[in-house]
């Protein structure tokens, strides 16, 4: 299945999904910790061990990215307001391959903390 043909379906499926873990792997900030992505009601959630004892200080699994795919190729990215426990809007990506490079490099550490 081509890319074109996996971003037609229905969000979230498994091609994406995976398409998402795969990609996390190239991130350049904690390499030591082993994200997964978990598919919710219309988006897939970015999971990982906790990176800093600061967010979690229990060390438990936290919230990285919220992905949602919009409509005609657009891709949402959510970062996750710990204070508030809420999800805000952080940047819109003309397909998930910009998504996942912005994410994955993270120049201004506002994800993998």
């Amino acid at each position: 299945m081509n890319v074109a043909a996996a971003s037609s379906h229905r969000h979230p499926n498994e091609v994406d999904c995976k398409r998402i873990e795969k990609m996390l792997c190239g991130r350049a900030r904690y390499k030591y910790v082993s994200p997964f992505v978990v598919q919710e009601f219309a988006a897939y959630v970015v999971r990982s061990p906790c990176c800093s004892r600061t967010v979690d200080p229990q060390g438990g699994e936290i919230d990285i990215a919220r992905i949602e795919y919009l409509h005609d190729g657009l891709w949402l990215l959510c970062k996750r307001d710990d204070a508030v426990q809420r999800w805000h809007t952080h940047s819109r990506h003309r397909n998930l391959k910009a998504l996942m490079a912005y994410l994955v490099w993270d120049p201004g550490r506002e994800f993998w903390r």
